[in-house]
């Protein structure tokens, strides 16, 4: 058993840049431990993931702000603080702020990551589309 108190010991907010567009922050909660990473993401407004995949699933708890998700043929979906998604093994999708508002999750990964290419800014919905 391991108990994190808010942020792991000895790592330093991450400025997250080649698999996002837009400024994001990143702060470790829990360094990969048997294959599951937990990050708590602050994207500014605009502010998304690449599109991308987990190989067992990702876990995302909104904490602040307002939000998309995306998961690839589907159209983005709306984000707002007490959200949980559960994005399945495998499955190609983005996550980020509107583009207006700032956005804190808690991203839960499970088994390692795949990148892709960016999210389009016509892939990215505007208020309107709210």
């Amino acid at each position: 058993m391991r108990i994190v108190r808010g942020h792991a010991e000895g790592t330093a907010s991450v400025l997250k840049s080649d698999t996002f567009v837009g400024t994001v922050w990143a702060d470790s909660v829990l360094p990969t431990t048997d294959g599951t990473t937990i990050n708590v993401v602050t994207f500014t407004p605009g502010a998304r993931t690449n599109w991308h995949e987990h190989t067992d699933g990702q876990i995302l708890q909104v904490l602040a702000g307002q939000g998309w998700v995306c998961a690839e043929g589907e159209p983005p979906r709306a984000l707002l603080p007490g959200d949980t998604v559960w994005v399945p093994p495998g499955e190609r999708h983005w996550h980020g702020a509107t583009e207006t508002t700032l956005m804190t999750h808690t991203a839960i990964s499970i088994g390692p990551t795949r990148w892709y290419g960016q999210v389009r800014d016509e892939e990215y919905p505007t208020e309107e589309s709210r």
